[in-house]
């Protein structure tokens, strides 16, 4: 048994299930994908510790434990078609692309997505679709979703994002209010109106691109 497939074991006996991850599809996923493949070279030894990763440039790859949470709450289904914002690496597509019919991970990186492309082809994640653009416009050419998975912390969702769920459709996130501490938040769509509510306390890196609305002071 490698160092590697030890420390996927381990993180979820110790990191996922004693932090009430129950999903056991979401579980064999983690303990299958080899996220030290989507981390680079000098990152690959501590892949599976319970912290998020700094890739540099300012973007992030968030820990196993809230991320495996966030998907929970996300309430995957197999026929589900998924969007995942805010996941530079790919490794949170590939995970998704084990539990839904089909994903599209959006990326405002070329290099990145240039790279992630070439770990997802090596786990021949076939049903997951990169696509470049600007993060928090979210990738209306493919709308509506049954899930979007924001990969880390925002402080707010903007609307065009919850425009892009589909009826009964979930986005989940760390939603981090200035002044507060950060929620992991699940909004679900119900026809024209969406429905948030925590989920757990968390701590995640900031997701580029998103910030407040301005808003008209009178």
């Amino acid at each position: 048994m490698t160092d590697f497939v030890i420390a996927r074991r381990n993180m979820v006996e110790s990191q996922l299930r004693p932090s009430r991850v129950r999903d056991e599809r979401l579980l064999a996923a983690m303990a299958e994908i080899p996220r030290e493949r989507f981390v680079p070279r000098e990152l690959r030894g501590i892949a599976y510790r319970d912290e998020d990763l700094g890739l540099g440039g300012g973007r992030w790859l968030v820990a196993p434990m809230v991320f495996a949470r966030l998907i929970e709450a996300a309430d995957l289904r197999p026929n589900d078609r998924a969007l995942v914002v805010g996941d530079p690496t790919g490794y949170g597509a590939a995970v998704l692309g084990r539990l839904c019919a089909s994903v599209v991970m959006l990326e405002c990186d070329g290099p990145m997505a240039r790279e992630a492309r070439r770990a997802l082809a090596e786990q021949k994640a076939t049903n997951v679709k990169i696509v470049e653009g600007d993060l928090a416009a979210g990738h209306g050419a493919d709308a509506p979703y049954d899930v979007i998975v924001l990969a880390g912390a925002v402080v707010e969702v903007p609307r065009r994002l919850h425009e892009q769920l589909a009826e009964g459709g979930r986005l989940v996130a760390v939603i981090q209010a200035p002044g507060d501490s950060a929620k992991a938040s699940c909004i679900t769509r119900v026809a024209s109106a969406f429905d948030c509510r925590a989920v757990f306390d968390a701590v995640a890196r900031s997701i580029p691109g998103f910030a407040f609305a301005p808003k008209f002071m009178f």
